[in-house]
């Protein structure tokens, strides 16, 4: 019997080319808003060798939704055996900057819904015994940049959070990826102008589905970041306020 893959953020660019990959013989849920617009999703997983495709409604920023959507999902598909996290926002950090409930939007769904549904998720995944969760942390959190501090540092609590849900599931047959890619061009980013060593989300999927197959608890996207990164933590942060986004 195949995999039930789940996807929390079922338009994401990059959880979908993560559950394309992993699709072949596998039922894939999609939760998203506005679940009946998701067409061309779902034919695309289809088409990547899904046996079937199941939709549902799901809202990040209402938390306590949460725990009734996993459990209808489990019930229908008796485990979940992937969850690929892939829901956020990018924000607009000049109007954070001026607007506190904006900046609260952007932490609320990067940060808080995700603590939220983790939760709910590895209690869910421990009673099985068994599964593996995908979480999307970001170099963005690796080091608050002046640029996006309010996206980065929603990110940083994400990253913190993963990594010590990580350690706690350690021995209960779950397990968590954190990946933590560079600036990735796509529909999230478009019209800005790309930084270095940018990806694309077909190149996280790529790298994604590595890690996993090769047992990895987490993956910089590209690889090269990790070194650049373990170096510009100890950057002055006279120059480190001058870095862009």
């Amino acid at each position: 019997m195949g995999e039930t893959i789940l996807v929390l953020g079922g338009r994401s660019e990059i959880g979908l080319a993560v559950a394309r990959r992993l699709a072949p013989g596998s039922t894939v849920v999609l939760a998203a808003r506005r679940s009946a617009d998701l067409d061309a999703e779902e034919k695309s997983l289809l088409d990547a060798g899904a046996t079937a495709v199941d939709r549902v409604e799901f809202d990040a920023d209402d938390l306590a939704s949460h725990r009734a959507v996993l459990l209808d999902v489990v019930r229908r598909h008796h485990r979940l055996d992937t969850v690929v996290v892939a829901f956020g926002v990018l924000g607009d950090q000049a109007r954070a900057e001026l607007d506190p409930d904006h900046a609260v939007e952007i932490v609320h769904t990067d940060y808080v819904a995700h603590v939220a549904v983790l939760t709910q998720l590895a209690a869910v995944m421990r009673t099985q015994g068994k599964g593996t969760l995908v979480v999307f942390s970001s170099v963005a959190g690796a080091r608050v940049r002046r640029a996006n501090y309010v996206y980065g540092s929603a990110k940083a609590g994400l990253d913190g959070f993963a990594s010590g849900l990580s350690d706690a599931l350690h021995g209960s047959g779950v397990r968590l990826l954190l990946v933590r890619p560079g600036f990735v061009v796509g529909r999230m980013t478009e019209g800005m102008t790309p930084a270095p060593f940018s990806s694309t989300p077909d190149q996280v999927a790529d790298a994604t589905v590595r890690a996993l197959r090769r047992g990895q608890g987490e993956v910089w996207v590209p690889a090269v970041l990790r070194p650049i990164f373990a170096v510009l933590r100890h950057a002055p942060r006279a120059l480190w306020r001058r870095m862009p986004r």
